[in-house]
């Protein structure tokens, strides 16, 4: 196993705080004894990773995730010559906190978890909010996730789920973010201006909609692309024009929602008049 550490910072929202991710698979490197501000997320991928925190050393396998409090002193190096790799992210505390009563930052008594379900989740966001940071996206996801960790491994407990009015919360979100196609406000200004915490317009939209805002946007841009590529616009002149980040951001939702990619749409469909 070779050595890597390759980072991507994602913004919540346009202009909103960064989260960073990291990549990385060590066989040799150790860290030295250092404390982070943020939370630290991780999730073992392959082989084993021993770590010294809090006067003893706890070890994470393929599928562990792995949650560092802040201020917590800690290293973290291979348990075996074959090394081990993971995803991280560095998450500040408030991003634990929305969803969950009290003041006080979730404590978590064990910092390897066991939650397949959620591992998978936060991979997935961790893999593809890496390839193509998209704001709204980040922001759709990863908060919810790292609620979804608190409020199932840690000290806190949950805040209410019922969000009074929540199909027109949910309506006038997804209003906005169709009349504001190509730079859509933050969910944290959204949720400002109806007087919510990002975690309940989160969950009333997820409970009306079905899907999180970044994937009824994306869902919502591929409609509009579909005509601009019968007109016979070019794929990467599309995404510009719909708000996807590059043509293979295009691409990516392009083929989730219809199948095919768009040049094969486009030569399939496109209206021999333009």
């Amino acid at each position: 196993m070779g050595e890597q550490a390759l980072w991507t910072r994602a913004r919540l929202g346009s202009g909103g705080p960064p989260v960073d991710l990291l990549t990385a698979r060590f066989a040799r490197h150790e860290y030295a004894p250092h404390a982070h501000e943020e939370f630290t997320v991780g999730v073992t991928v392959g082989g084993l990773e021993v770590i010294a925190y809090r006067g003893g050393r706890i070890t994470s396998g393929p599928g562990s995730i792995v949650v560092l409090e802040p201020g917590e002193m800690h290293t973290g190096g291979p348990a075996t010559p074959a090394g081990y790799a993971y995803r991280a992210l560095y998450a500040e505390p408030s991003l634990l906190t929305d969803g969950t009563l009290g003041p006080a930052l979730p404590h978590f008594r064990e910092p390897v978890l066991d939650d397949p379900a959620l591992t998978a989740a936060l991979r997935r966001a961790h893999t593809e909010l890496s390839a193509c940071p998209d704001p709204l996206e980040a922001e759709s996801r990863l908060p919810w996730l790292l609620t979804a960790l608190a409020r199932r491994h840690s000290t806190a407990r949950a805040a209410n789920d019922l969000v009074p009015g929540a199909d027109h919360i949910a309506h006038t979100v997804r209003d906005r973010l169709a009349d504001e196609l190509t730079a859509p406000p933050s969910l944290a200004a959204l949720a400002a201006d109806l007087g919510l915490s990002r975690y309940q317009l989160l969950r009333a939209f997820r409970t009306t909609m079905g899907i999180p805002p970044y994937a009824w946007l994306s869902q919502h841009r591929v409609i509009r692309a579909r005509g601009l590529l019968e007109s016979g616009l070019r794929p990467a002149e599309v995404a510009a024009l719909v708000g996807f980040a590059d043509q293979a951001h295009l691409t990516r939702w392009f083929r989730r929602v219809l199948g095919v990619t768009p040049a094969v749409y486009r030569n399939s469909v496109q209206d021999p008049r333009a």
